[in-house]
């Protein structure tokens, strides 16, 4: 049961990191300068409802599965990747999230969109290697 919650929450991350990545991190640059601050701390504010259980649900799931004694070298790479997406996550995303705080940033906004393909790639990858051992 554990491996089908797990399974479910990764997929649920991959969906939501293609959609940020295609279609609303693109989108910030279409909104106003001067509604962009305001439209930026809400996105935040909801996006980290969704996104934060997801991520530690992810997290919990797959430290039960260790715990139970999964080490198949599939899940043990995608334990790796956890790890990239919550650094990545730590210490890329969120400063350049705190950058745009302070309104639109051209730059600022090119890096998340570029640096975000690594959590997108990650969390993709990740999903793959779930379900090929759950299958």
């Amino acid at each position: 049961m554990v491996e089908i919650i797990h399974l479910a929450v990764t997929w649920a991350l991959i969906g939501l990191i293609w959609l940020v990545q295609v279609v609303i991190y693109p989108q910030f640059r279409a909104v106003g300068r001067l509604e962009f601050g305001a439209y930026h701390a809400d996105y935040t504010r909801r996006i980290s409802w969704i996104v934060g259980p997801l991520m530690v649900a992810e997290l919990g799931s797959a430290a039960w599965l260790l715990w139970a004694g999964e080490r198949s070298g599939w899940f043990l790479v995608s334990l790796g990747l956890i790890g990239v997406n919550w650094l990545s996550t730590a210490i890329v995303q969120v400063p350049l999230h705190r950058r745009l705080e302070q309104g639109f940033e051209a730059g600022a906004h090119g890096r998340l969109v570029a640096t975000n393909w690594v959590r997108t790639g990650a969390w993709t990858a990740r999903g793959v290697l779930v379900a090929a051992g759950c299958l």
